[in-house]
């Protein structure tokens, strides 16, 4: 097994990509987008997540990009402050984690692999047959060993070989948009929050940014749309977030104008098996945590770094060595999700008074530390479920 197709040039997929040609194999990356993505939103790398980074020799630069959050204040519908707590305590981060925009990251680990790593983009999987031979929409076909399917939630590779995503997909109730838009609050490394009864508008500004995110979440039945629809889905948006106060009103319209924009149901994948014949998924596209357990790109690195060393230790049985080793650390982060969007959209006024009075009092308590490991101690249970093998002297 030596010619390896990796479909998706994101976290996963680019990980994949260093650790196989490190280990002596010859990976192709084939991504739909005419050049590797920028921007995006900001992402924690944790735990064994951190591990995989330092064997990788980023962690220094990686740092370097800190989002260097501050802050983060809670507003009500007038725009009166009622909140103020930690940024990394609202983020759940613990001793050594990082925070760093996901364009920032996908740069990195490209920069890591360009030189020795085929990179075709503005190109997509059309079909995978029993043999290796992959068809693609616009280069020739071409026989590989194995195929990676890197390709995310909606994974093209997964349908094609695994059937359609709503097999797989359990929606959590809620829907999520993000965007860039202007930094109109002047926010300098900090968020600034709204919430009201079944939805929440945060913005945020991070290190060395003019610009802001805007991240709206809601809670929501599934919703019926083309996900390259753009215009629809800030239809969507807006219609969610009607009547809200705040500084939503002057949000959404900063979205309307915006080309970068971000629209999905939150959502886990679920699957029995993440392989089939010459065809495995790694990150999302085999098990979305979804964006609410705060440990998709975690899971992305690990699962990359496991996937590529165990094919390095030996083709027979590695797939099914990779499913052992890593599906109980998926099982542990993918149980953050509905636990952690209880606290991200809250459905009751009252809830939310209660949250932000247990905000405000948290400094003056006493049992502060004990409450704090409370939050943020099962995101770091989770992050550290899994004892990483060192395979970064095997050789494939």
């Amino acid at each position: 097994m030596t010619n390896i197709l990796i479909s998706g040039a994101s976290i996963a997929g680019t990980t994949a990509a260093y650790w196989l040609r490190r280990h002596g194999f010859t990976p192709t990356v084939v991504e739909r987008a005419p050049a590797i993505r920028e921007g995006g939103y900001k992402v924690d790398i944790r735990g064994a997540a951190i591990d995989v980074i330092e064997r990788m020799g980023l962690l220094e630069a990686v740092r370097a990009r800190s989002t260097e959050m501050r802050h983060v204040t809670h507003y009500d519908a007038t725009g009166r402050r009622v909140a103020t707590m930690d940024a990394d305590l609202f983020g759940g981060r613990h001793g050594g984690d990082a925070e760093i925009m996901r364009g920032d990251l996908n740069e990195l680990l490209y920069d890591l692999t360009r030189d020795d790593v085929e990179y075709i983009f503005d190109d997509t999987i059309t079909g995978i047959a029993e043999d290796g031979t992959v068809t693609f929409e616009r280069s020739a076909p071409r026989r590989f060993d194995l195929v990676i399917g890197a390709d995310g939630v909606h994974s093209v590779t997964r349908r094609l070989v695994f059937g359609e995503e709503e097999r797989f997909r359990r929606d959590l109730g809620c829907h999520i948009s993000i965007s860039t838009v202007p930094n109109h609050l002047g926010l300098d490394r900090e968020e600034a929050v709204h919430v009201a009864p079944g939805r929440t508008a945060n913005v945020y500004s991070t290190r060395q940014d003019p610009t802001a995110k805007a991240l709206f979440m809601w809670s929501s039945a599934p919703l019926a749309y083309d996900h390259r629809d753009t215009a629809r889905q800030k239809e969507l948006l807006a219609e969610a977030m009607a009547g809200a106060g705040w500084e939503v009103p002057e949000l959404l319209e900063a979205v309307r104008r915006s080309d970068d924009f971000y629209f999905d149901s939150v959502s886990q994948i679920h699957m029995d098996r993440w392989s089939s014949g010459r065809v495995v998924l790694v990150g999302d596209a085999g098990y979305c945590a979804s964006p609410a357990s705060g440990q998709g790109t975690s899971l992305a690195l690990v699962g990359a770094y496991v996937l590529a060393g165990e094919l390095a230790r030996g083709a027979e049985g590695a797939l099914d060595r990779y499913e052992a080793v890593l599906r109980p650390f998926v099982e542990a982060n993918q149980e953050l999700g509905p636990a952690n969007l209880k606290g991200m959209v809250i459905g009751s006024r009252l809830a939310i008074r209660i949250q932000l009075m247990m905000i405000r009092l948290l400094p003056h308590l006493p049992g502060r530390d004990r409450m704090i490991e409370r939050v943020a101690g099962a995101i770091h249970r989770a992050a550290n479920a899994i004892a990483l093998a060192d395979y970064t002297t095997v050789q494939g």
